[in-house]
């Protein structure tokens, strides 16, 4: 059982493809923890996923938007506040493709439209969320918005491609959008830096599960899981945590802040 942390708040969580997303989970904690939530995805993402089974299990509305669209996001918005009549307390970008990843590009000879798709989809979507919201005169005072981030964004990991450019601008875009809106409205603006985690996005990465095992082998806490990084965003969203912004907050079980494990040293003396 919950303990009622976001009782009485409202928010939109995009992202929830199946049970191993992070946003799923998210809605499920949320949910139970009293707030009140719309579901958005992409409409081919909505036709791949599962989302109307968690729309039941919440009660919660579905409205279709491409992140990407100002007017997808200006009718999702309009129809939240309807649905909630009332302004938004939090959203969750939980938002992310690379067609060069999905298609196996060599980060040397990658495809510049699809390029530009990944950051559209991957970063861009977020401005266009905030900018939106803002226009549309859609968040309470002291909201919280959160975007799921990754430490590619700082350090480079091979196949993660062109997606570390998009981490980078995402984080950037937190910046400068959680200033401008704490500026008005008090509004959180921060991104969570998970740990490499299974879901349907991040298995599509080359190497995955070798480099499941090697960040859970350097991180003192082990990996974080989608259900502990739902836990995270819960805080976040609640009424704890109201001068927490502007941040990229590592949700990593200390991953980004050790060179090397003792574990780990003792595979490359093997």
């Amino acid at each position: 059982m919950g303990k009622d942390l976001l009782k009485g708040k409202k928010g939109v969580i995009f992202g929830a493809l199946d049970p191993n997303s992070i946003a799923w989970k998210v809605a499920l904690k949320a949910h139970d923890e009293g707030a009140e939530i719309v579901l958005s995805n992409a409409p081919i993402a909505m036709r791949m996923g599962e989302i109307q089974k968690l729309g039941e299990q919440i009660n919660a509305e579905i409205i279709a938007a491409d992140a990407t669209s100002v007017e997808d996001l200006e009718n999702l918005f309009s129809k939240s506040m309807e649905i909630f009549s009332g302004k938004l307390d939090f959203v969750l970008h939980s938002i992310g493709m690379s067609p060069n990843v999905r298609k196996g590009r060599d980060y040397g000879d990658l495809n510049y439209d699809w390029f530009q798709k990944t950051l559209d989809v991957s970063a861009l979507s977020f401005h266009k969320v905030m900018q939106t919201l803002e226009k549309q005169d859609g968040l309470n005072e002291e909201a919280s918005i959160l975007a799921l981030s990754y430490i590619a964004a700082q350090k480079v990991f091979p196949d993660y491609s062109d997606m570390a450019q998009a981490k980078a601008l995402l984080e950037s875009i937190a910046r400068s959008y959680g200033y401008r809106l704490g500026k008005s409205k008090k509004v959180r603006v921060n991104t969570i830096s998970q740990s490499p985690t299974p879901t349907t996005a991040g298995t599509g990465v080359g190497g995955f599960d070798a480099f499941l095992s090697y960040a859970d082998q350097m991180s003192p806490l082990g990996n974080a899981s989608a259900e502990d990084c739902a836990d995270y965003c819960i805080s976040l969203f609640s009424d704890y945590t109201k001068k927490v912004t502007m941040q990229n907050l590592f949700h990593d079980g200390g991953f980004s802040s050790t060179g090397i494990s003792a574990e780990v040293m003792d595979n490359f003396g093997k």
